[in-house]
């Protein structure tokens, strides 16, 4: 019997022990619900003036490139430079063959020479003709004289017809003379001025086969870097063909293209007579805003730059990228880039640590001195003093709680 009852007791003890147990626990804290807080850094609003830039790419030309053509066709004599060679004002840069050059000048000189013997063969024959006019008269006068006796015999019956006839004949041939020595005297002038006007065609003519000449030899105008050489000694090169080009080192220029929406911008800038930087960003050229291209297309407007110093390591057709210093803004915070939720937010932290939503206005982009590139934004909402979160959270929200870790230092732009 006792054994039948041993599991039963063992069961009611197991039972009673577990109910002792159960009621002599502790009681566990009771756990309160917490709200989580987003760890993120904050900046500290000091509005400011700020100087944006903006990032430009543009081509390097040389508008002040000459480019040396032949005068007449001819062969090449001598060329001592070479593409890209730097030669000093006056240097010899090519010489045509000097026999081709002279040629058209002994030419243009022979048909002056004749031209002038021309000229002085009529006005002798024209102080001729008129000797010889005062001359012709006189016979003229002589032969109707003649002509008016024979017919006063005639009717004295004292001459024949025949008489009068042959002199009726000797005054129309010296009438003809006369006439015919006239008109050789009126003509004078025009045929003066036809020649005058040859000669004059061939002075022109000699005096462009002269300076032909003096082009056969080709100098520096001034001092510069040769660059597209088209011919060899040797070569025969056809009038006006090009010979090379010369651009002078200190006149190059950067063209870059803007965005049409910062042309009013700079175009009111640059009328107030105000300079406006650019720096390569490799930092090895500076560059000045001079003017607006006097066009524009629907990509926008071409700025031109003029390089200031030495223009070290740039040649015409060379790319380069720069950042523009536009005019700068007042009253600005600088940010960067992960502060800024969508195109224009930004969210001040209070002094709840809740998140509140800003619209700003975007002006720019600003250099620090690290190398990077930060934000510039205008709020009218933001004050001195005011923490702006600069992490960016994809969960960001109006009134989300978080927790400053850590605070940036107010930035300062690059020079």
């Amino acid at each position: 019997m006792l054994k039948r009852l041993f599991p039963l007791i063992i069961l009611v003890l197991g039972i009673a022990s577990f109910m002792a147990l159960r009621y002599t626990r502790p009681e566990p804290a009771p756990v309160e619900a917490q709200e989580r807080r987003w760890p993120v850094e904050a900046l500290t609003v000091s509005p400011g003036e700020h100087v944006p830039l903006l990032s430009l790419f543009g081509e390097v030309v040389a508008p002040d490139m000459v480019t040396l053509v032949a005068p007449i066709q001819a062969r090449v004599a001598q060329r001592p430079v070479s593409d890209g060679q730097r030669v000093a004002q006056g240097e010899l840069l090519i010489a045509l063959n000097e026999d081709d050059l002279s040629s058209p000048l002994r030419q243009a000189e022979a048909e002056l020479a004749d031209l002038q013997a021309q000229l002085e063969n009529e006005r002798i024959r024209h102080e001729n003709n008129r000797q010889v006019l005062a001359q012709e008269r006189n016979i003229l006068a002589s032969a109707n004289r003649q002509l008016e006796r024979n017919r006063s015999l005639e009717g004295r019956n004292l001459a024949s017809q025949t008489d009068v006839d042959a002199a009726h004949d000797n005054v129309a041939r010296a009438q003809l003379n006369v006439s015919s020595r006239e008109s050789a005297i009126a003509e004078h002038p025009s045929r003066t001025a036809s020649l005058e006007a040859r000669l004059a065609r061939a002075q022109v003519q000699a005096a462009d086969a002269r300076r032909n000449l003096e082009r056969g030899r080709v100098h520096a105008p001034f001092a510069g870097s040769v660059t597209r050489v088209q011919v060899a000694e040797g070569d025969d090169v056809a009038p006006r063909a090009a010979l090379m080009s010369l651009y002078p080192l200190n006149g190059l220029e950067l063209r870059a293209r803007i965005p049409q929406r910062y042309y009013a911008e700079l175009e009111a800038h640059l009328q107030s007579g105000l300079p406006l930087e650019a720096f390569a960003t490799d930092g090895s050229q500076r560059f000045v805003l001079e003017r607006l291209a006097g066009e524009s297309d629907p990509t926008g407007t071409e700025a031109i730059l003029s390089v200031q110093g030495q223009a070290h390591g740039l040649r015409p057709g060379a790319m380069v990228a720069v950042q523009l210093r536009r005019p700068g803004v007042g009253d600005a915070l600088a940010v960067p880039y992960s502060a800024l939720h969508g195109a224009d937010l930004l969210y001040r932290i209070n002094h709840d640590n809740r998140l509140e939503r800003q619209r700003v206005e975007r002006l720019g982009e600003v250099a620090q001195q690290d190398g990077g590139r930060w934000l510039i934004v205008r709020a009218e909402t933001l004050k001195e003093g005011d923490r702006v979160m600069s992490t960016h959270l994809p969960n960001a929200a109006q009134g989300l709680h978080v927790e400053i870790t850590n605070t940036l230092p107010d930035p300062e732009a690059a020079p």
